[in-house]
């Protein structure tokens, strides 16, 4: 069973940004884009612990085949749940990946 997920209200603006960079330099790399993130975001849902916990909190970490990307996450098993804290290009110091 698929774990639900739940979206930090920051996240959006970080697809948007993401989005509008990529399709700003070739038409259709923001489409690819997305699609490359939803499929990292169903393959967390479909197996949220897959991809091995970075910090101390429980985060975690998934990185998008193709683009330069990491999506943070935190589990939560009682609830069946996933909270997305972030979308963030690597280069980005890892602080920003974890928001609070």
């Amino acid at each position: 069973m698929n774990y639900q997920l739940l979206f930090h209200e920051k996240v959006y603006a970080d697809y948007l940004e993401a989005y509008e960079w990529y399709e700003g330099n070739k038409v259709g790399l923001g489409e690819r884009f997305l699609k490359m993130a939803q499929a990292k975001l169903d393959q967390i849902s479909a197996n949220p612990e897959f991809f091995s916990q970075k910090s101390k909190k429980g985060y975690r970490e998934a990185t998008l085949d193709v683009f330069p990307y990491t999506i943070a996450y935190k589990i939560y098993k009682k609830t069946k749940t996933i909270l997305v804290i972030s979308v963030v290009h690597q280069k980005k110091h890892p602080n920003k990946r974890y928001r609070k």
